[in-house]
Parts: C-alpha cells; sequence; structure tokens
C-alpha cells in the first residue's frame, strides 16, 4: 500500500511549529504511515483515562448538580474549538494546537481551582501541587497504557505547552520542567489565549443558566453590551435559552477576531519569522489588543465578584475542603486502602505525593462517595 501523507493539512506560516521539526520524544518510536506525531498525540490524550475523568470534574459547579452546567470535559472541548479556529486563521499548526488545548487541564483534582488550593496546602511542605506539573506528571507517568514505557510518551512540544500554560488561574512551575524557558509554541500561546475566552464567556453563560446573574447586571459590562446591542432579531425575544446561546456566541466572536487581527500585528511588528524567533521574543506574541485587554478584564473582574464569590458557589469550596483534606489523611495513616497500582506508579515518590496523585486523579462524585465510605467505616 502506498505510504499516505501525514501533513496533509501543513501549516503555511513560516513561524508554524512542523512535525517534521519536533524535537520528537523522550523514548523514539517508528512513526506512523498516515497520523503525525501530533495527531498521535491527540488520539493518546483522548483514550486516556484523565481525559475521560474530566467528564465529572468541576468547572464552576459540581459536575452533578446539573446536567446542563459545564464540566471540565466540556471546556476543554470548547477551548480545543477555539484553539483550532485560532490557528487555522493564523496558518500555524492546527493538530498541535488542538492536542494542547485537549492536555491543559488532565491534571486538575476534583472540585476544581478550590480542590488544587486543598491539595496545595496539604503538600506545600513537600513541592506542592499545580495542576499544570500534575497534568505533565499524569501523561509522562501516571498513565499506564503501554508495555516499553510509562505515560503517554508525547511529543517535546506537547509537553511544552502543557507545562507552559498561562491564565489568570495558572501559573507555571519552572521546577517542573526539564527544558529551556521562554515562550512555547505560537500554537501553546493560542491555548493559552484560548483558555482564557472560553472560561469567561462560558462561566457567563453558566452564571445566567443558574439564576445568579441577570442580563440587566451583565449589561453593565462593556463587552457584554456590545454583544447584547447586535442581537436584534425578533426572535431572540422570546427566548432565553437562545439569547445566551447568541450572547456566548457573539462574545467570543469579537474576542477571537480582535486577537487575530492582534496577533498579526505583533508578529509583523516583531518580524517573527521563525519558531525560533517565537522562543525568544520578549513577550507572548498572541494576545488582544490594549482595548479588548481592558474590556475582557472588565468581564472577569464582574464574574469573580457577582459569581465565583456568591455563596452558592462558594459552597463547594467547603465541601472541597473538607473532602480533599480528609481523603488525604486518610490515605496517608493507611496508604493500603488505596488501590495497589496507585503506590506502583512512581517508586521514588513519596507516599505523600503518591495519596496526592491518587486524589487528585478522583471525580467530584468519586470524592465524596470515597470519603463517605472511608468515614463510616472508621
Amino acid at each position: 500500500m502506498t505510504e499516505l501523507s501525514r501533513f496533509k493539512n501543513a501549516p503555511t506560516a513560516s513561524c508554524a511549529m512542523r512535525e517534521e521539526d519536533s524535537a520528537g520524544r523522550a523514548r523514539p518510536e517508528a512513526e506512523h504511515p498516515f497520523r503525525g506525531p501530533f495527531q498521535r498525540d491527540r488520539d493518546r490524550i483522548i483514550h486516556c483515562s484523565a481525559f475521560r475523568r474530566l467528564e465529572k470534574k468541576t468547572q464552576v459547579f459540581v459536575a452533578f448538580e446539573g446536567d446542563y452546567y459545564r464540566t471540565r470535559l466540556t471546556h476543554t472541548i470548547e477551548v480545543s474549538q477555539i484553539s483550532r479556529t485560532m490557528a487555522r486563521a493564523l496558518g500555524v499548526n492546527e493538530d498541535l494546537a488542538e492536542t494542547v488545548a485537549l492536555a491543559h487541564d488532565l491534571g486538575h483534582p476534583p472540585f476544581g481551582h478550590a480542590g488544587e488550593k486543598a491539595l496545595h496546602e496539604l503538600m506545600e511542605e513537600r513541592g506542592g501541587f499545580e495542576h499544570n506539573c500534575q497534568s505533565l506528571r499524569v501523561v509522562d507517568l501516571l498513565e499506564s497504557r503501554y508495555p516499553d514505557f510509562p505515560g503517554l510518551n508525547l511529543s517535546y512540544e506537547v509537553r511544552e505547552g502543557i507545562i507552559k500554560h498561562t491564565t489568570d488561574y495558572d501559573a507555571p512551575d519552572p521546577a517542573c520542567w526539564e527544558g529551556p524557558a521562554g515562550n512555547p509554541t505560537i500554537e501553546a500561546q493560542i491555548v493559552n489565549l484560548a483558555d482564557g475566552i472560553t472560561y469567561a464567556c462560558h462561566d457567563l453563560d453558566d452564571s445566567l443558566k443558574s439564576g445568579i446573574c441577570s442580563e440587566e447586571q451583565i449589561s453593565q459590562v462593556a463587552l457584554c453590551r456590545e454583544a447584547l446591542e447586535s442581537m436584534s432579531h425578533p426572535a431572540l425575544a422570546g427566548s432565553e435559552k437562545m439569547r445566551r446561546y447568541q450572547l456566548v456566541r457573539r462574545l467570543i466572536d469579537i474576542q477571537v477576531t480582535d486577537a487575530l487581527a492582534e496577533t498579526t500585528a505583533r508578529l509583523a511588528a516583531a518580524g517573527v519569522k521563525t519558531v525560533a524567533d517565537v522562543r525568544s521574543a520578549r513577550s507572548p506574541l498572541v494576545g488582544f489588543s490594549a482595548g479588548m485587554e481592558s474590556r475582557a478584564a472588565e468581564l472577569k473582574g464582574f464574574l469573580m465578584r457577582n459569581f465565583y464569590r456568591d455563596p452558592r458557589v462558594l459552597k463547594m469550596s467547603d465541601t472541597a475542603l473538607e473532602t480533599v483534606d480528609g481523603l488525604f489523611k486518610i490515605y496517608l495513616n493507611n496508604p493500603s486502602l488505596m488501590p495497589e497500582d496507585a503506590m506502583r506508579r512512581d517508586d521514588e515518590a513519596s507516599v505523600h505525593r503518591m495519596v496526592c496523585d491518587y486524589v487528585a486523579g478522583m471525580t467530584d462524585g468519586f470524592a465524596m462517595d470515597e470519603y463517605e465510605r472511608l468515614r463510616a467505616g472508621s
């Protein structure tokens, strides 16, 4: 059979990361006849256990509070979709952007950022807990699917995009990365921005759906007001669900359009021609214009004051702290309560880190059920 081209959708921009220029895998593997390395990485991520568990991990609301609220999985898919759109528009590597997007939240523990805070406090004297580092740990070690190596043996650029994922809620820890400092690829930078856009727009949607925020409230935010004023179709007046959908659609479109124009201008102004130029640039090349940056910050500030700090959302923090803290201490005192494979995945790790890995991998519902079961049996 004639070998099929693995690079049918090869990027056109000179600063794009091309598969044939990848730094490769830690453990070399034979190439696939019709899938490039980033496509294979994407497929490995989609089929891993950590990815499937995102379905029942919190975004803002506890995952089982309603079937229509977003979870880590729906958020991840939405980030991936926006990342592919931007990558295609800029002529860079869609497969790499999609793959980094699909992997960026694999290390998130149950109960969202509240769960992350709880684990960090428990591990503070032993290296702490940071979900980018945990995501890298998941793909490098904790997933067990291949007989010849631990983890998923992903390409260097995907791993770099995971550990250098940077948003308002993500601060990479340099100690977790063995590679050089500096900017990641343009594709990873796209994911960084797409994550922020997705987080704000879809959390706004959930805030309206839950009744915590109203359209009257959000109309005080400049970006929301601009989107609402563009929604003139008469059919929108009688459908709250359709209005929310169109609002989110317009908010994303406004921000992505600005980001593409601004990023194109930055690349031209900096004279970026190669991946090396991207890595050595003094600041990120993917971003908003100054005006959009200000308006996006206003939207995030509104959500922080009116949504994330609402008592109905904050109650999750108390649940997370109690559940994560309780599980961690129970397992630490009696590691034999964990599955046998949880103790074998990293022979060099302390018991604290093994317990942290196990708890971090739990879904919201499993963590709560397990905590109640163990407490009842104590």
